[in-house]
């Protein structure tokens, strides 16, 4: 739902922090990460219904573990035999290294689809409640927040998430355990040397942990950036005629490349670093390598250890090494899924829509009253003073002023897309608060001037007002608002599938469908927010006939700037900067000669010119 206008909307985006493009929260400053063991723990409860696949995974990783933590070991056994000449005992332990590494190979085939299958699973869930969240949130928050940043986090973090879990999740707990069990074998066979490769681990830890305090800057850097790119592209492609009537094509080409840029350049520092990880855990390993090879040999020298344990313990440095590398790498990849999560998290943590009320407007007749009400979209910057109006049940009253008086304003209020700020607001004399905001939504229509259609047939999209219409209703429905011959010259008729927004369609014709999709409702209460400002002077003519037969016993409210469409208004509110200043109608007003008069015979001049 648009805001007002644009009197409040620039009231409110002069109050959001370094605000930028078509959307009011385009470049806003992010909020500041959350504790990273609390985003950690909330993304393993997406792990607690999956425990069987869990279970698999770790004993599919045990079993891979366990053969590479083995496999070493008989390969010394085997180069012992060979040294000592014992060939008779050689097949049987070449057997068992070949069928342990039959079992990793296909321990390693099943890691990979249990990993993956887990994680499509998770990410399903993560995905469906991050919708779930969407489709509830409050249309402030979708007002004030860049609508590409908001699907930068369905999409890009997401697939972060989902990243770590298919990559990443197994190959931390494959390094963990290989280093447990790798360090147990080393110790059992030469404490010795188990000890000096410990000088590895700690290099290690100390080269992690610089590393990863840098990279979990720039990765949330990054995240941020991306998200500002995904909000530029989409008010670009979405605004993309304007952008072209105006010749802004090099003006937005250079906000988009100013953000690339800065993107760029945080992610070569970001890559550059996360990078690094490997070869400097190379260099660490190939030290822990010289010192096991020269103390090594010194011990077989004298007699404490064999050629084959030696050669067991290289391979057991390479494989205690490779999984602190991996460890280590993974973990930067943990910090980008966590900034990733955190990001999804904080709209997850945003409060619903309210919806509560218990009356059902039973038997509801549509009389509205509206006493006193004060409101402002940003605190101390008021759009709406001291505003009391009653609309009776079937009456058709319209809302007139110029650009930024409140009138759609009055429109969110009544919808309860905001909450007023003093005063109170009444159907039937019950407050809408108190009113079930499903119940009374669905018993209100509305038409807006910047008409919503869906990718869908054109039946489906009429029917979205009332999704247990019969065709025939629908039909009828259709003909009222003059659109059922536009309908039937469709390339399949009412099943004609729509692009994206209705693009295949002219305004007017979008303009028809909703109005139809308006009819089709049935509503206690109808609002039209200008909704015929996008048809041509005989289809309207058409249109305001067929309202006549609409609006019988139903309360109306009209938001319309061409007057020449509300002359047989029961009650015109002429509106001026959030406050009424006339009511009557048509006549009335007009013999006041006051503010209605002045805008009426400014409208009637310019058509006579």
């Amino acid at each position: 739902m648009a805001n007002n206008s644009s009197g409040s909307n620039n009231t409110r985006m002069q109050n959001n922090i370094r605000i930028g493009g078509r959307g009011p929260g385009r470049n806003q400053e992010v909020e500041k990460p959350k504790d990273g063991r609390q985003t950690l723990g909330r993304l393993l409860q997406y792990f607690s219904s999956e425990k069987a696949l869990i279970a698999g995974l770790l004993l599919v990783v045990v079993f891979l573990v366990l053969c590479s933590v083995f496999a070493p070991k008989l390969q010394s056994d085997a180069i012992d035999k060979i040294t000592n000449g014992d060939f008779d005992g050689l097949p049987g332990v070449l057997a068992v290294m070949m069928i342990l590494y039959i079992i990793s190979a296909f321990s390693t085939l099943f890691q990979s689809r249990i990993s993956a299958f887990l994680s499509q699973r998770i990410v399903r869930r993560m995905r469906e409640d991050l919708f779930r969240k969407i489709v509830n949130l409050p249309v402030k928050y979708l007002d004030t927040h860049s609508h590409g940043d908001i699907m930068s986090r369905m999409t890009n973090d997401v697939e972060n998430i989902s990243n770590i879990v298919s990559q990443s999740l197994s190959t931390l707990v494959n390094g963990v355990l290989t280093i447990i069990g790798t360090v147990i074998m080393m110790v059992c066979i030469c404490w010795q040397l188990a000890i000096l490769s410990c000088v590895t681990v700690i290099l290690t830890l100390i080269v992690t942990r610089l590393i990863t305090s840098k990279m979990r800057i720039f990765s949330r850097k990054r995240q941020k950036l991306l998200g500002e790119l995904n909000g530029t592209v989409e008010e670009m492609v979405t605004g993309y005629k304007t952008v072209a009537a105006y010749n802004h094509q090099p003006q937005v080409i250079g906000e988009f490349e100013a953000t690339s840029d800065e993107l760029t350049r945080v992610g070569i520092i970001a890559e550059v670093i996360g990078g690094s990880m490997g070869p400097l855990m190379n260099v660490i390993s190939n030290i822990g390598f010289v010192l096991i090879a020269a103390f090594g040999g010194y011990y077989a020298i004298h007699g404490l250890i064999s050629v084959g344990v030696i050669s067991a313990f290289i391979v057991y440095a390479k494989q205690f090494g490779r999984p602190i590398n991996m460890i280590a790498e993974v973990y930067g990849q943990i910090i980008t899924a966590l900034a990733g999560a955190e990001r999804v998290f904080s709209i997850m943590d945003e409060a619903d829509e309210d919806k509560s009320g218990a009356d059902t407007m039973e038997n509801a007749k549509g009389v509205i009253s509206f006493r006193n009400v004060n409101f402002s979209y940003v605190p101390g910057k008021q759009v709406l003073y001291d505003f009391s109006l009653d609309i009776y049940a079937g009456h058709k009253v319209a809302l007139v002023g110029a650009t930024g008086s409140g009138k759609t304003t009055v429109v969110n209020l009544l919808m309860r897309f905001y909450d007023i700020d003093s005063g109170e607001i009444l159907i039937d004399g019950v407050n809408i608060k108190d009113i079930d905001c499903n119940t009374l939504r669905h018993n209100t229509a509305i038409v807006l001037q910047d008409t919503v259609l869906f990718s869908d047939t054109v039946r489906n999209n009429l029917k979205y007002s009332n999704t247990q219409a019969t065709d025939e209703e629908m039909e009828r429905a259709a003909r009222m608002s003059n659109s059922h011959n536009m309908i039937t010259h469709l390339p399949k008729g009412y099943d004609t599938v729509l692009t994206e927004s209705g693009q295949n369609l002219s305004q007017g014709q979008r303009q028809l469908l909703s109005i139809g999709r308006a009819f089709l409702a049935q509503p206690r209460i109808l609002i039209l927010d200008e909704a015929t400002s996008s048809v041509d002077t005989r289809t309207e003519q058409n249109i305001q006939d067929a309202m006549v037969k609409l609006m019988q016993d139903r309360t109306s409210v009209i938001i319309a700037h061409r007057l020449s469409t509300i002359r047989d208004a029961d009650y015109i509110v002429v509106m001026d900067q959030g406050r009424i200043v006339e009511t009557g109608n048509h006549e009335e007003l007009m013999a006041a000669r006051g503010r209605y008069y002045e805008l009426y015979m400014t409208q009637f001049a310019g058509n006579q010119t």
